[in-house]
């Protein structure tokens, strides 16, 4: 028989079991989350920075972070915080402080349930007693774990520490202890990295900009990163407004305030080096360089880097000078990278002539910042155009049109660039046109080789930044895009290098304070084959060329160093910004010259500016090395060529010159310019069947392309007489209108007789044309029945479209495609390029 227990001893059993599973759970929650928590009194501890010392690649100190009490990271009391800098990071990072209790439990649930879902912790909800809590109690280790258990252990530290301080102590912490980025760790450390002032003396505007740099130093550090830095500032600005500490007006004059850059002098090389180093540990190394601190051996070398230092700043007095007819160039910031084009390995960045100089925004790194790159783009769209595997492929032969050629951008309105001095060379090679740095030829270029192609193969070689552009247009070859200084020396190391990417390298060697490795840097295996080698000698060739250079530099320049180097100048509008970037075979330097905040320079070209500096240091730093030439791979050739068409030469051939090709790509076919006519010496014209042996006379005429004609007859080529059966050098490209440009907005003016104001309208024909018909907007203007088929037409208000027809010998017909342009009266204005009569 079963006896039945009182159910009042059953009850008591459940609840004993309940009371032991509640015990073991809260001993378990008690050993999970409290056992190993850290006392409060650590918070000073906390505070101490870590000793990290960055040396040069020789073993040499650059910089070494000093703990608080011996540097710029001086903590203030609360009420020498401005208020201005205390509600813009209250309004950023924690809405709520004054309200919660350390922290905020609907901000934390939401955090939760989106990082449980994700499988860890990403989302954000920490309050600013949880980042005090976070940075000065857990151990580094902890500090980076993403769990839930480290968000748990950081809200429990923060009640705890809300209890035993009080709201302002614990801003006053969070503002004293945070990292600004730059070395900078609290408010007044970054004031002094930023603005080399004491944190007092901050503005509305300057207290916004750091409130901003908090979330993210790296990517909103304002010294690399300027635009971005300002972006964030507005968003702060917003949320002061949105939170009541500003009104609407006085964020937007926050907004507009000018900010000057500089930082407080503090013992340091290469500063602009240094706090690029330091921006990659931080990424890299972050638990050992918040923790227990690093030793860090770089690429630099600190001798070059001095010298660079010094070099730069005397040419730079020497461009601000006026004398010998010389106007002051108000030419005030530079910026040296040099680099080995095998390893990658950053040997000199100067950002600056001078860190701590405000004036100039000298801790602004020039070497990082985007600037419109001049001509310094042209290598690369020659490089593609000699590819051999191209279809068509040009060589340094190439004959190119140093002539005024406009053509369409994609916004359809017309572009004709111009040569830098206004100078027009009619033919010439494009060995003379890339060494020359001749623009006409180089959008012509462009043109043949796409645009597209070109801001692939400058991603391919390390300047990312313009294939973000979706604005660019055949003008980028000029410098119409942004680049980096230090992306484009590292991409101009394709062409010594053979044609591999190369990756810019800025440490050797990092190890703990234990002395652990952490990383040791190797040889890495090639990179990316970016272009042929063969191209890449070919331009080594080019633009070692002193003899091709005359055109646009003269003979012994400053691209001269009295050993083998290519060099490459650029200049952009007004004088804002010139560059050069040059190797031997085993080190690239690239310099910019022009000012931090882009106001125009005064007459300052990159052969004036830039390239003294680079020449200088060029010939400094290699001072003692042998002399090295570049090495030409298997697969050239060299031949004979004429001087004008590149061609072949022919007997009647006056100057020809030896010139490289790749082989497979070397002209077969005859000059085709130097033609030979017989003319009757009484009349000047071409002999016929009536002259006399005695008046026939032999004599050789350059017959130029039609677009070239008008510019041989300024510079003294005349074209044989009239009627002359030439052989016409542009046959293959058929009937083709040659003035206007397309899309051209011609305006009339008041000032002069309409029917003074007049266009001339031109062809190129093909041989054996007749007579050529002009058309604007279908009705016909006239006929003309002779070489050069112009016609002039006078200026009538609208938008026209003007067609051509060319009757040729055998009864057949060729027809332009349309070409539209327009008209305006004087009471029309419009923006766009204008041309006259």
């Amino acid at each position: 028989m079963r006896i039945r227990l009182p159910r009042l001893h059953l009850t008591r059993r459940v609840l004993i079991a309940a009371a032991l599973a509640l015990a073991a759970a809260g001993s378990g929650i008690y050993l999970w989350l409290f056992a190993d928590l850290p006392p409060i009194d650590r918070l000073q501890a906390g505070l101490a920075l870590p000793s990290t010392r960055i040396y040069d690649r020789h073993g040499r100190l650059l910089y070494e972070i000093l703990p608080p009490e011996g540097g710029r990271n001086v903590a203030l009391p609360l009420d020498q915080i401005p208020q201005h800098c205390r509600n813009a990071t209250i309004a950023t990072e924690d809405a709520n402080f004054y309200e919660h209790p350390g922290v905020d439990v609907v901000g934390i649930a939401r955090g939760l349930w989106i990082n449980l879902r994700g499988g860890e912790v990403i989302a954000g909800g920490s309050t600013i007693t949880q980042q005090v809590a976070r940075n000065l109690l857990l151990d580094p280790q902890q500090r980076f774990e993403r769990t839930l258990t480290r968000k748990l252990k950081e809200a429990i530290l923060a009640l705890r520490l809300q209890n035993a301080y009080s709201k302002d102590d614990v801003l006053a912490l969070y503002l004293n202890q945070s990292y600004f980025g730059n070395l900078a760790y609290g408010i007044e450390g970054a004031a002094r990295a930023y603005f080399g002032k004491s944190a007092p003396e901050l503005s509305l505007a300057e207290c916004a900009l750091l409130a901003g740099v908090l979330q993210a130093p790296a990517v909103y550090d304002p010294l690399a990163n300027p635009e971005a830095a300002r972006e964030r500032q507005s968003d702060v600005l917003g949320l002061m407004v949105r939170y009541g500490y500003l009104t609407a007006d006085e964020a937007e004059i926050a907004r507009r305030e000018p900010l000057q850059f500089a930082a407080a002098p503090f013992p340091i090389e290469a500063p602009h080096f240094v706090m690029a180093v330091i921006k990659q540990l931080e990424r890299d190394y972050p638990q050992a360089f918040y923790g227990g601190g690093l030793d860090v051996i770089t690429t630099v070398d600190l001798d070059w880097q001095r010298s660079a230092e010094r070099i730069v700043q005397r040419q730079l007095a020497y461009l601000n000078l006026p004398g010998a007819g010389r106007q002051a160039a108000n030419a005030h910031n530079a910026a040296v990278v040099a680099l080995d084009p095998f390893t990658g390995q950053v040997l000199t960045m100067l950002g600056s002539p001078d860190y701590f100089d405000e004036a100039i925004d000298g801790a602004v790194n020039a070497a990082l910042a985007l600037r419109q790159p001049g001509s310094a783009l042209k290598p690369f769209t020659y490089a593609i155009a000699f590819d051999p595997a191209q279809p068509d492929p040009w060589t340094a032969a190439t004959m190119i049109l140093d002539v005024e050629t406009p053509f369409v951008t994609r916004r359809l309105e017309s572009y004709t660039p111009a040569n830098f001095a206004l100078v027009e060379h009619g033919p010439v090679l494009a060995r003379d046109a890339l060494a020359s740095s001749l623009n006409i030829p180089a959008v012509i270029t462009l043109d043949h080789v796409g645009v597209s192609a070109l801001v692939d193969l400058l991603t391919n070689a390390g300047v990312t930044t313009l294939a973000t552009n979706p604005n660019l247009d055949l003008a980028v070859t000029l410098g119409g895009g942004e680049v980096r200084l230090l992306d484009l020396v590292a991409a101009y190391g394709i062409f010594p290098n053979g044609g591999t990417r190369v990756q810019p390298v800025f440490l050797l060697r990092v190890a703990d304070r234990a002395g652990n490795v952490l990383y040791e840097w190797q040889q890495p295996p090639p990179g990316l084959q970016v272009i042929d080698p063969r191209v890449a000698y070919l331009i080594n060739d080019i633009l070692s060329d002193d003899n091709a250079r005359i055109l646009g530099f003269g003979r012994n320049s400053m691209l001269n160093i009295g050993r083998p180097a290519a060099a490459k100048t650029g200049t952009t509008t007004n004088f804002r910004d010139n560059w050069i970037v040059g190797y031997t075979p085993n080190l690239v330097t690239g310099v910019w010259v022009g000012n931090a905040d882009n106001t125009p320079m005064t007459d300052v070209t990159g052969v004036s500016g830039a390239a003294p500096i680079w020449n200088a240091f060029m010939r400094q730093a290699l001072l003692g090395q042998p002399e090295v030439t570049f090495t030409q791979p298997p697969g050239f050739i060299r031949l004979e060529v004429c001087d004008l068409s590149g061609l072949l030469p022919t007997p009647v051939c006056p100057r020809r010159r030896l010139e490289l090709f790749i082989d497979g790509t070397q002209p077969t076919e005859q000059d085709n310019l130097y033609q030979r006519f017989t003319i009757d010496t009484a009349t000047g014209l071409l002999a016929d069947d009536t002259t006399p042996p005695e008046r026939r006379v032999e004599r050789v005429y350059a017959v130029l392309p039609q677009e070239a004609r008008d510019w041989g007859i300024r510079n003294g080529i005349l074209p044989p007489p009239t009627g002359a059966l030439v052989q016409a050098p542009d046959a293959d490209q058929g009937l083709r209108l040659l003035e206007p440009d397309p899309y051209t907005i011609f305006r009339l003016s008041p000032l002069i007789p309409f029917d003074a104001q007049r266009i001339k309208l031109t062809v190129g024909a093909p041989p054996g044309t007749q007579s050529v018909r002009y058309y604007l907007d279908g009705d016909l203007l006239g006929t003309v029945e002779r070489s050069p088929w112009d016609l002039w037409w006078a200026l009538t208000p609208g938008a026209h479209e003007l067609t051509a027809e060319a009757l040729l010998a055998d009864g057949t017909t060729q027809i332009t495609t349309p070409l539209p342009f327009s008209v305006n009266s004087f009471a029309e204005p419009d923006s766009r390029t204008e041309a006259g009569s």
